[in-house]
């Protein structure tokens, strides 16, 4: 087995494919043992998300959007933690532009979760994640999504029960929020105490 850290693999030729929305590329990998493969990249930058929750009237504030690949499975929307590319701008600064854009929220302190890798096998996206508390008083907006970004984002707040539910059922299926929701449960378990 190979230690943790020691590189498995090297890129030998790159082929862009698509440049738009995203980057796609065909790579050539050479492996460890010498045998080079195609392998696929999908270049998408940086990302950022946060869950936030409010302890005191215990809910969380999830959206939901039109996702073309959750169309195209015939499924029904998927609720999500808010989110965003970065866009050279820095993690926190970008969580709280979001977390106004898409939930009229104004965020507070943020808590870092984790800095994961969705996809690893074709993307190279990194998402920084993040819990934050809210009161009703951040309530600010509507949220709804940037301006002319044509996102058609619904806006819900659902009970920390709810959210946990979810998690246990299996039906919490975004990535992030699934990895958020579970942290929250890990890091504030006195917010599903006996006594609620």
């Amino acid at each position: 087995m190979a230690e943790i850290g020691t590189i498995m693999g090297e890129i030998i030729g790159q082929e862009l494919v698509y440049d738009g929305w995203y980057r796609f590329s065909r790579l050539k990998v050479r492996l460890p043992d010498g045998v080079v493969v195609e392998r696929h990249l999908l270049d998408n930058g940086q990302a950022v998300a946060v869950l936030p929750y409010d302890p005191v009237r215990r809910c969380c504030l999830l959206i939901t959007q039109p996702r073309a690949p959750v169309i195209a499975a015939g499924e029904a929307p998927v609720l999500e933690a808010i989110a965003g590319g970065l866009d050279g701008i820095a993690p926190e600064d970008r969580i709280r532009e979001e977390a106004m854009e898409e939930g009229g929220l104004r965020l507070g302190q943020l808590e870092p979760v984790a800095n994961i890798w969705p996809i690893p096998p074709v993307s190279t996206e990194r998402v920084m994640l993040y819990l934050a508390e809210y009161t009703a008083a951040d309530r600010v907006g509507e949220g709804g999504g940037a301006e002319g970004e044509f996102e058609a984002i619904s806006v819900h707040e659902i009970t920390l029960d709810a959210l946990r539910d979810m998690v246990l059922a299996g039906e919490l299926t975004d990535a992030k929020t699934l990895v958020l929701a579970q942290a929250l449960l890990l890091r504030r378990p006195e917010l599903w105490g006996s006594g609620r």
